[in-house]
């Protein structure tokens, strides 16, 4: 693809606007759609639907919150799609989910998935981490302007470890806030046990628990717990489900905050 290639990006959220950002910064002719209107200030071509914003495409871009939303989205531009384009899918919705999409897709168009790992920072930054099944040779030059593209096979196949990955990560950060809990039970104070945890095996996921700047809302997480306790049996995956859904007030807060819910 080359700079010509016509794309657009549905989808304006946390994750969507910073990387849409990005593609128009990279000089790509691109429109954008939003369900929110207020969310495309800023960008030049705001199309008034998603089968406006697909018409011309030669790329489509699908960044959204969860499997009905994305079900919705593209049921309303798959007739707008042209022979010969490509829908990255970059939500996270799991490849049973992908699949369904999939078949509402005309015969003629490619579908790449490549959901995204990462905060916001990591996507303003051009530094997102993607998972990418598929054909996407066509597409790598628009994918590599969001991070590092990890190839992963077949179609579905990038769904699939996006959930493999995420449910790890979102589960050990429940983890981190029972272990934090376990701490204050025995009156350790917080900075030596935070200093610990950075000089151990929990360093990694202890850093994404207490990290700033970064923005994963809850609710999400809890998504993708469900996503994933939904493909496979995992009873550990399922209680902390039931433990990200147990704080509403947490919801739009970063993941990495249900911390301090699992210490009160």
């Amino acid at each position: 693809m080359d700079k010509n290639t016509r794309v657009a990006f549905l989808g304006l959220g946390s994750m969507g606007a910073p990387m849409a950002r990005r593609v128009a910064e990279a000089g790509y002719p691109l429109t954008v759609w939003n369900r929110s209107a207020g969310r495309a200030e800023g960008f030049e071509k705001v199309a008034a639907s998603p089968g406006e914003a697909v018409r011309d495409a030669d790329v489509v871009v699908t960044m959204l919150a969860d499997p009905a939303a994305v079900g919705e989205v593209v049921s309303a531009l798959a007739a707008e799609l042209k022979p010969g384009a490509t829908l990255i899918e970059a939500s996270t919705i799991g490849p049973a989910a992908l699949a369904e999409v999939t078949a509402l897709i005309p015969a003629g168009v490619n579908v790449v998935d490549a959901p995204v790992m990462g905060s916001v920072d990591r996507a303003a930054n051009g530094e997102l981490s993607l998972m990418v099944g598929g054909d996407a040779d066509e597409v790598m030059p628009l994918l590599e302007i969001f991070g590092t593209v990890n190839r992963t096979g077949a179609a579905g196949t990038g769904a699939a470890m996006k959930l493999v990955l995420i449910n790890g990560i979102v589960n050990g950060v429940a983890l981190i806030g029972e272990a934090m809990a376990l701490a204050d039970s025995f009156g350790l104070p917080e900075e030596q046990v935070k200093r610990a945890m950075a000089t151990s095996p929990l360093a990694g996921i202890a850093g994404r628990a207490f990290a700033e700047g970064s923005y994963f809302p809850v609710r999400l997480a809890a998504k993708d717990v469900g996503l994933a306790a939904a493909a496979a049996k995992l009873p550990i995956a399922s209680a902390i489900h039931d433990r990200l859904t147990a704080y509403p007030d947490a919801s739009n807060e970063d993941v990495g905050q249900i911390v301090k819910y699992f210490r009160s």
